[in-house]
C-alpha cells in the first residue's frame, strides 16, 4: 500500500488542523516530523521529507502546508522519482523566512496542486501562483480562506480532501493509460 507523507508547516499542525484530520481519515498516512518545529530551515526540513520518502518501499504521496510546502518541494528535486504526486496548500513565501528563492526555482518532476488563498496573511496571492507556475503545479485559489489553517477555520476540511482524490485519480489514470 501506498504511503501519503503528511508535511506540515512552522509549528507543526495541532490536533485539530485540517492536516491531523487527513492523517486521521486517510489510511497509510504518516506525518514527517521535523526536530524543530519553531525554526524551519529550508535543507534540514527538506532533509526530513527525503529521509521519510527513503523509508518507503513504494512511492508516496505528499500532502503540505506551508513552509512545509517549501520542505517538501527542495525534497522532490531529490527524490521526484519517489512521488506519485503532490498537494501543495498555502505554500509559505521563502523570502519571509530568509530562504534564498533560487533554491526552490525548479520545476517539478511529479504531479502537483497548489491551493491557495487570496486572503492569506503569509503569502500573497501572486507569490503563491508564481510558485504553482515555476513548479510545473496546477493552481487552484479558493477565495478568502485566510492561511488555510485552523485559525482561518479549517479542522476538517472535506472540499481540501477532495482535491486529493481528485489529484489521486488524475494521476492513477494517467498511469492506467500509460500501461
Amino acid at each position: 500500500m501506498e504511503t501519503i507523507l503528511i508535511v506540515p508547516g512552522l509549528h507543526n499542525s495541532g490536533p485539530t488542523h485540517w492536516q491531523s484530520w487527513f492523517e486521521n481519515t486517510l489510511p497509510a498516512t504518516r506525518r514527517v516530523e521535523q526536530v524543530d518545529w519553531e525554526r524551519p530551515g529550508l535543507s534540514e526540513w527538506s532533509e526530513r521529507v527525503c529521509a521519510a520518502i527513503a523509508e518507503q518501499n513504494d512511492p508516496v504521496w505528499i500532502i503540505a502546508h506551508s513552509f512545509g510546502c517549501l520542505a517538501a518541494a527542495h525534497a522532490g528535486f531529490v527524490s521526484g522519482n519517489r512521488i506519485r504526486a503532490a498537494l501543495l496548500v498555502a505554500p509559505a513565501d521563502p523570502a519571509r523566512f530568509g530562504e534564498p528563492a533560487a533554491l526552490l526555482e525548479k520545476r517539478l518532476a511529479f504531479p502537483s496542486l497548489v491551493v491557495a488563498s487570496r486572503s492569506d496573511p503569509w503569502v500573497k496571492t501572486s507569490i503563491a501562483e508564481h510558485w504553482a507556475n515555476v513548479w510545473g503545479s496546477r493552481y487552484r485559489n479558493i477565495g478568502d480562506a485566510g492561511h488555510i489553517n485552523v485559525d482561518a477555520g479549517y479542522g476538517p476540511w472535506p472540499e481540501g480532501l477532495a482535491f486529493f482524490q481528485e489529484l489521486r485519480q488524475e494521476v492513477q489514470l494517467a498511469v492506467h493509460r500509460q500501461s
